[in-house]
């Protein structure tokens, strides 16, 4: 028989082992308590959080590199308008043609700064150091006109270039891959919309003729 002597001895020692035993428990796999510092699980590409402006791009891939595209020809098309918007505000004659002037160097700078060259940060898009070779030419072309004949060429310049941003802007925001280029390519769209109705609108007032209302306004 054990005696008492030893019961107690042995009673003794079970504290501080079974103490042990539970911390060995709680630190193995699959043991209860908390377990700081263990690395969670990355997030799946359709669940996963955009980057914030400023990260380094990931790898780029066929979406991406369309999604970058988009945004450097947004910016190339921005830098245009800011700088004819500036030439219809000294050149025309007529307030109407350089309110709009105006009003396209203030919003598509703005555009630009908030919008464009953040998320262009974002996913690796080139920033162009300025408008196209296209745009050039325009804006030198415009230089040397003026009154009647420079409001007419501007306005059938703003007409026809907001009618094909206004389609590239809306099918970047069906099309684009990224979340924050589709969003900037909706809210883009819906301003150029506004601004390409204003401008149809000042070229009736003016009875200049545009593509797809030449008739129209031929006939007033």
């Amino acid at each position: 028989m054990i005696s008492k002597a030893t019961i107690k001895r042995m009673g003794l020692l079970s504290a501080p082992a079974l103490l042990g035993c539970a911390m060995m428990a709680a630190q193995a796999p699959g043991g209860g308590g908390q377990q700081p510092n263990m690395p969670q699980q990355p997030q799946s590409p359709s669940t996963a959080t955009p980057a914030a402006p400023g990260a380094t791009p990931g790898a780029a891939t066929t979406d991406n590199m369309e999604d970058q595209a988009f945004i450097s020809k947004a910016l190339e098309g921005g830098a245009a308008e800011v700088q004819l918007g500036q030439l219809a505000e000294q050149k025309s004659q007529s307030n109407d043609v350089k309110q709009f002037g105006q009003k396209m160097a203030s919003e598509h700078q703005q555009m630009a700064d908030k919008w464009f060259k953040p998320v262009a940060k974002q996913i690796g898009a080139t920033e162009p150091k300025g408008p196209s070779k296209k745009d050039k030419k325009l804006i030198e072309k415009l230089q040397g006109l003026s009154g009647q004949q420079f409001d007419t060429e501007y306005i059938q310049a703003m007409v026809k270039d907001h009618k094909a941003d206004l389609k590239d802007f809306q099918t970047e925001a069906q099309n684009a891959q990224d979340p924050t280029v589709k969003q900037v390519a909706q809210q883009g769209a819906n301003i150029i919309s506004k601004h390409l109705q204003l401008i149809e609108q000042i070229a009736q007032a003016h009875n200049v003729p545009v593509e797809g209302k030449g008739k129209e306004m031929s006939s007033k």
